[in-house]
């Protein structure tokens, strides 16, 4: 069992639906990324997904991507990530999930940088742009390394996408909760509701939704809908990265415990 499943494992025993935020590394600069993943790991994070900047994130939405293009602007690259990694996960109780598109695994090369993020503390991938299909070289390496590469359902995916995803995606399958990119939503698709309960029927893993999640009644929502996770990025994206630093910790510790309060 990887670290992932065993830390749902125990969320689900103590009926404890999962908070998992997003922040990307860089933004607004490494210090505060450092600063914001132990302020995550206080405040309750069960989980946290550490996005690594990239120049044409085609899965985030405008306020995921102007964190990118800052932090890229400061020069954070793949290696400062990974050593911020290795740095605080020895003082974080929450694994990381590392958010990347597929070009930096392909640029460094599948099998090194594998290896590079297992030894750095990495717990989980999420990889936007990979599509099933194409997965097969990743999920036969992950699991060797206690890795989990985390699949995504997207509420236009048919019953038999939904099944195959659900058979091979590890750690937990990640649900989609709206159609398009990343950002604050004021309203939640309903299918999202009838997915989760197919995917109840298909599997008994983990099941995170995530993608426009920006107010405690939101995550409210999903947890009813039977979620094993929320997942919250754009709306601390912005908290955090669009205003100085100090305030932008602040800003985030205070909202992450009105999502705690629900969940």
């Amino acid at each position: 069992m990887t670290v992932i499943s065993e830390h749902f494992a125990a969320l689900r025993s103590r009926q404890q639906c999962a908070f998992i935020p997003f922040i990307t590394a860089g933004d607004p600069d490494l210090e505060t990324t450092e600063k914001a993943l132990l302020l995550l790991d206080r405040e309750g994070a069960d989980f946290i997904e550490l996005g690594v900047p990239y120049s044409d994130p085609l899965a985030d939405g405008p306020v995921i991507q102007a964190a990118a293009t800052r932090s890229l602007q400061k020069g954070t690259r793949l290696n400062d990530v990974l050593a911020l990694v290795r740095r605080v996960t020895p003082h974080l109780t929450a694994p990381i999930i590392l958010f990347t598109y597929y070009n930096p695994i392909l640029n460094r090369g599948v099998e090194t940088f594998l290896k590079d993020v297992a030894e750095a503390g990495v717990r989980g991938l999420v990889v936007p742009d990979l599509p099933l299909e194409e997965a097969g070289k990743l999920l036969e390496q992950t699991a060797a390394l206690n890795l989990d590469l985390i699949q995504l359902v997207a509420p236009t995916s048919s019953r038999d996408r939904i099944k195959a995803i659900a058979q091979q995606s590890q750690g937990f399958i990640y649900l989609v909760s709206v159609t398009g990119v990343t950002g604050v939503r004021q309203n939640l698709e309903s299918r999202v509701s009838d997915i989760l309960q197919e995917l109840r029927q298909i599997t008994d893993k983990p099941i995170g939704v995530g993608f426009g999640i920006s107010q405690p009644e939101q995550a409210q929502q999903v947890k009813d809908w039977g979620a094993d996770a929320v997942i919250v990025g754009s709306a601390i994206v912005k908290r955090l990265g669009e205003q100085a630093p100090e305030a932008g910790l602040q800003a985030v510790a205070e909202f992450c415990q009105s999502l705690k309060q629900v969940l």
